[in-house]
């Protein structure tokens, strides 16, 4: 119900917007258009990988790699995963529900999430290129410790 509020909502300031100046409405709704063309690429690659992963994995075996039985262990995998993976905010909390809904574990999911966040693996180099190598290192493995202060918080919360 909240969702259709929030549509409407979104509809009727639209038309608002729309009346009372339908150039820079206009011009709004262009640059939302290409901002949207320039997400969708990245969006539906990472959807397919997604839809894939959903496939091959069956809820058995993501709830035993990462699910809330897996304890620890689930953890680290999960946090290892969520390091070397470069994946935009906006398909990481997609991709979290759909893991949660595959039988992930609350906490596995947010060590997962937090990592994939804050750790950059990938992005290492180029982060020593600037900050420096003790600087980088430091940063990276303070984030990989704190995903999991997260992950327990999230636990005991949601536990």
């Amino acid at each position: 119900m909240f969702t259709i509020i929030l549509y409407v909502l979104a509809a009727v300031l639209l038309l608002l917007s729309f009346l009372k100046d339908k150039k820079k409405t206009k011009m709004a709704l262009m640059k939302a258009w290409k901002s949207f063309e320039n997400i969708l690429p990245q969006f539906l690659s990472i959807l397919i990988i997604i839809g894939i992963m959903l496939a091959v994995l069956s809820p058995n075996t993501i709830s035993r790699l990462i699910g809330q039985q897996s304890g620890w262990i689930g953890m680290v995998i999960a946090a290892i995963v969520g390091s070397v993976t470069l994946i935009p905010g906006f398909v990481a909390f997609p991709l979290a529900a759909a893991l949660l809904k595959s039988g992930a574990g609350f906490m596995q999911i947010a060590v997962f999430i937090s990592a994939l966040m804050m750790v950059g693996i990938v992005t290492l180099p180029l982060e020593i290129k600037y900050f420096g190598k003790k600087a980088a290192i430091l940063r990276n493995s303070l984030a990989f410790m704190f995903s999991f202060v997260i992950a327990i918080v999230i636990g005991v919360v949601l536990g």
